[in-house]
């Protein structure tokens, strides 16, 4: 069974199976060709001939969930890269913070990426089980096709979701260590600001009728963002591709301007995003969708995991706070581990 998708929605108990039965899921290489399709979307940060967008054909959408049957283990073992992660994050940053005190970029986000080797891989579903009883507030996702491999995902962020006409997105952004009383800094409120006004520049080309409230302090785990959610009417959601488009990536996980910002990181970050800040859920399952921001996440592999976690980098962002920023984000999924 190498071909499904597990996922659980945020403060939900039920855990909901989609699996294809035979063949490979379809590929498709750009978000405008989402508009018709229904199935599990698994989308990359940049799609590509090599890394395109998978839509897993819904064959089977039950949450009688055969556990039993879905304890496969990844076959792939990890590329080996030898690398020195912090080197390379001094490199990037100095590189990233240039461009920003140049004003070529209002924002750009860094990531990066660790291996954690396994000398025996625990059961994927074992780890799936962990990160839905360990983060209740996310929306948690294991998804297996033989080209993406296997990716287990703890995201907060909605990147899309709804059904019929009536639909929502949020603008998340700024991350602070979780406690009662979170003081975001003018840093954060700026950075969560410029997601906001993303995404209002983008619902404004395909209606007049949304609503913004927030923004408001969320958890994710031992985290906290600050989100702004919006809920809007969509008269045609047959186009729906294209607003998918125009929303991913969303300066949340890129920057602005959007396109400069995608070529720049495309270029000059160390390590390949693959799937990471990417999108991923059902795209009108059962007549709803739910696409979620691929952001805490890490690749299964055979013999290891690799885990993924960025920020947002302004010109007046410091080097040793925004790789601090990294380290709690990559704890996410350490913990699972």
């Amino acid at each position: 069974m190498s071909c499904f998708a597990l996922f659980r929605l945020p403060y939900q108990q039920q855990v909901t199976l989609v699996m294809q039965t035979s063949g490979e899921p379809l590929e498709v290489s750009s978000c405008m060709e989402l508009s018709g399709k229904t199935g599990f979307v698994v989308a990359p940060f940049a799609p590509s001939s090599e890394r395109p967008i998978l839509v897993i054909r819904p064959d089977v959408v039950t949450h009688e969930i055969p556990w039993d049957q879905l304890q496969v283990m990844p076959h792939h073992v990890s590329p080996s890269v030898h690398t020195d992660p912090r080197m390379d994050y001094h490199i990037d940053f100095a590189n990233f913070h240039a461009h920003l005190e140049n004003h070529d970029f209002a924002k750009l986000v860094l990531s990066r990426s660790i291996f954690i080797p396994a000398d025996s891989t625990v059961s994927p579903i074992t780890l799936y089980q962990r990160a839905c009883a360990s983060y209740p507030r996310m929306m948690i996702m294991l998804v297996s096709t033989s080209r993406s491999g296997m990716w287990l995902v703890s995201t907060p962020e909605i990147l899309l979701s709804g059904g019929e006409e009536d639909w929502q997105t949020v603008a998340l952004a700024g991350t602070m260590p979780f406690s009662e009383e979170v003081l975001w800094s003018d840093k954060n409120i700026q950075e969560q600001r410029y997601v906001a006004t993303y995404i209002i520049e983008q619902l404004e080309q395909f209606t007049s009728d949304f609503k913004e409230t927030g923004p408001r302090t969320i958890r994710a785990g031992h985290l906290a963002h600050l989100r702004s959610d919006f809920h809007f009417q969509l008269n045609n959601s047959q186009n729906i591709g294209e607003l998918i488009q125009a929303l991913h990536p969303t300066p949340a996980v890129c920057g602005l301007p959007k396109q400069e910002a995608f070529r720049f990181i495309q270029h000059n970050e160390h390590h390949d995003r693959s799937y990471y800040s990417g999108f991923m859920g059902p795209l009108q399952v059962a007549g709803n969708t739910n696409l979620f921001v691929t952001l805490r996440c890490m690749e299964i592999f055979a013999d290891g995991y690799r885990l993924y976690a960025g920020g947002g980098i302004l010109k007046d962002s410091q080097e040793e706070q925004e790789w601090q920023e990294t380290e709690i984000k990559l704890d996410t999924m350490r913990r699972v581990i």
